[in-house]
């Protein structure tokens, strides 16, 4: 196979990374201590878990409307809006005082959320030159997960300081990335007639034509089960497993989440390369896998040290599964054209799995126990495995190599 050449991350794409890492290292204070904050008004584990799906409802219920605002706008405001609207919605939850405020605060940052998702996510896609496309996910979600990394622990340790602090400095770091993104990421909505900006020519690309490609039905199933998984079981009820089950305090919830990261890091740093010279769809077949089994055998861990070890690699998974899914989404859309329903579709499905994963596995562990909550949680990764396997591989062929040329005698 011939070696793509180097290309060089584009500045925007720069400037994207290092927000991603503030706005994460950011949201891993938080992520610890959220269950246990909303415990502390006396509820239970479900009410906690709903929490955690709040933020992803309104993400899910925005997310057409920021689709909208992403082609009216362009991506810089909205992305820079959205910080600042979870930036004030962090910093309200600090001051909560009742479950139902703590409820609707923290419900109400998914509205950002998803703005400034989509709209990395859209930049990303329509930069990445397409033979590069695994690596640059990987480069982008390498620095969030670094931000998980130190987040959830320093998080564990800040609430020692008390379970409000984490939120107010969650949302200084959200300030802080906006002025990055303000000050550092130029004007790049497409101007028609410009060398650069296919999409202002081309036709959208509509959910019902997406739709139609079995890879991105199959990317549906597995961004469901990401979300499922990673967005909402894992900070819902990880920390109020390692306290149940394991009587551990919220420093071994922040390590366990930190070791979660830390394996997807480790993984991030080969699998988006693999993604483009093997392909998108056996690196997320291989996720899916590895995903399942660690999530359903977490729920039987007995010890710290080996739920950490489970932790570990559920997070490698992951770092295998998502620069993939990812990178086949944008082989989908392509560089040329504009797809932001298509983007808000695929992000809607992993805020549902978000959504329904923490209140249906948090109704499972209060019936019938852990091992239930997260057995029935891996099942959901097995599912999006089966999805994959009929789905077709996105990842463009190589150009050939031009033909030697021969000098005759």
């Amino acid at each position: 196979m011939v070696r793509s050449p180097k290309i060089r991350i584009p500045q925007e794409i720069q400037v994207l990374i290092a927000a991603a890492f503030v706005i994460a290292l950011g949201f891993g204070l938080v992520a610890p201590v959220l269950p246990q904050f909303a415990q502390s008004f006396d509820v239970g584990v479900t009410a906690s878990s709903v929490i955690v799906s709040a933020f992803a409802f309104t993400r899910l219920v925005f997310a057409p409307a920021g689709g909208v605002l992403l082609e009216k706008l362009g991506e810089r405001p909205v992305y820079i809006a959205g910080l600042l609207i979870v930036a004030l919605s962090t910093a309200a939850c600090a001051f909560a005082q009742s479950y139902w405020q703590l409820l609707v605060f923290r419900g109400l940052g998914g509205i950002g959320s998803t703005m400034f998702t989509i709209s990395a996510m859209a930049l990303i896609i329509r930069l990445a030159p397409p033979e590069v496309r695994g690596r640059v996910s990987s480069a982008y979600a390498s620095s969030f997960l670094l931000g998980n990394i130190g987040g959830p622990l320093l998080g564990g340790l800040l609430a020692g300081l008390g379970l409000r602090v984490p939120f107010l400095v969650y949302a200084a770091a959200l300030v802080l990335a906006a002025g990055v993104v303000f000050l550092r990421l130029k004007d790049t909505r497409p101007v028609a007639g410009a060398d650069d900006a296919p999409a202002a020519v081309k036709p959208v690309l509509t959910v019902r034509e997406a739709l139609r490609d079995s890879s991105y039905r199959a990317a549906l199933a597995s961004s469901f089960a990401n979300g499922w998984s990673s967005f909402g079981v894992r900070n819902a009820l990880v920390p109020l497993f390692a306290a149940a089950a394991l009587s551990a305090g919220p420093e071994v919830a922040g390590i366990s989440l930190t070791a979660f990261a830390a394996g997807t890091a480790v993984v991030l740093t080969f699998s988006g390369r693999l993604a483009d010279s093997w392909g998108r769809k056996p690196m997320v077949l291989i996720g899916l896998a590895v995903n399942a089994v660690a999530t359903g055998l977490m729920g039987f861990s007995s010890s710290v040290p080996e739920f950490l070890i489970i932790s570990v690699i559920a997070g490698m998974g992951t770092g295998l599964l998502n620069p993939a899914q990812q990178a086949a989404v944008g082989d989908i859309i392509g560089n040329g054209r504009s797809g932001g329903k298509v983007l808000a579709t695929f992000q809607m499905a992993s805020d549902t799995g978000a959504i329904a994963g923490p209140i249906l596995a948090g109704m499972l562990a209060d019936s019938l126990g852990y091992s239930w909550a997260f057995g029935v949680t891996g099942a959901i990764a097995a599912l999006g495995f089966l999805a994959w396997l009929a789905a077709r591989e996105t990842l463009p062929a190589p150009k050939p190599a031009p033909a030697p040329t021969t000098i005759e005698e």
